[in-house]
């Protein structure tokens, strides 16, 4: 599961954009990655490791609708860096 947002602030300030990804890893737990920056520049990766996939998907819905609520809009696959 993943989804790719972008903020748009107007002006001189940058395009930014966040990018999150829950996967399973090899031990039988799950990962949530959250991969943020501007394009064409250096970004950041977080990764926080949840023991159960229910837990990690509420962590997902929770960061991602934190996001939309800060003027990031959810964008296409097509779009991706």
């Amino acid at each position: 599961m993943h989804v790719y947002l972008q903020q748009h602030l107007g002006g001189s300030e940058p395009v930014r954009f966040v990018r999150l990804t829950l996967q399973p890893d090899l031990f039988g737990c799950w990962e949530l990655l959250r991969e943020s920056g501007s394009p064409g520049r250096r970004s950041q990766l977080r990764i926080t490791q949840f023991d159960a996939a229910d837990e990690a998907r509420n962590a997902f819905e929770r960061e991602r609708d934190a996001l939309l609520t800060r003027q990031f809009q959810i964008l296409p696959h097509s779009s991706l860096p």
